[in-house]
């Protein structure tokens, strides 16, 4: 379901959608796609960052096994 919104934008910014817009149909696809583009890069950069937290609390463990497996392999 669409639900009709009003915003207001710089005058370059409206006259660069414009330009692009052909290309998605009219304003309102191109800025709905911007959107979705931004929120599912903010989602994945705040995925990114809890993997990472987790990663980090596990780092000497994760690390300590590396080494014992690498052992096994090379001489270290």
């Amino acid at each position: 379901m669409k639900v009709k919104t009003s915003i207001t934008l710089s005058k370059d910014i409206v006259e660069k959608i414009d330009s692009l817009s052909e290309s998605y149909g009219n304003r309102s696809t191109l800025i709905e796609k911007a959107v979705r583009d931004l929120i599912a890069a903010r989602e994945k950069l705040d995925r990114d960052q809890s993997d990472l937290e987790i990663i980090n609390k596990q780092a000497d463990t994760l690390n300590s096994e590396a080494i014992d497996v690498l052992s096994y392999q090379v001489d270290l």
